[in-house]
């Protein structure tokens, strides 16, 4: 894959090949939070970023120190926190559902 001149460089931390892995990683860090500030299938958009942040953390990082992994994990866990919470009151979810009562 190209992008100007040089090519891209990405990691391949889980094996599914190189032009994967940037896929889902861009779709994961820019559509899903996308539809995360939106506030559009909030619940669901959590699970692609949290998968991507422990991949991060755990296998990218696996044998730098804590303060390169301390980063994706407080991601992680503002994630999980959002995925269990839900999208709140001012998000396209809350105004679907109350449309639909």
């Amino acid at each position: 894959m190209l992008f100007g001149e040089a090519p891209i460089q990405f990691a391949d931390p889980i094996g599914l090949g190189v032009n994967v892995s940037l896929a889902l990683a861009v779709f994961a860090e820019f559509f899903c939070s996308i539809f995360l500030i939106i506030g559009i299938a909030t619940r669901l958009s959590t699970i692609p970023l949290i998968i991507t942040m422990l991949v991060a953390a755990f296998i990218v990082h696996a044998a730098d120190p804590f303060v390169r992994k301390e980063l994706p994990l407080l991601y992680t866990s503002i994630y999980i926190v959002i995925a269990t919470a839900g999208a709140g009151k001012f998000s396209v979810d809350y105004w679907i559902s109350k449309k639909l009562r």
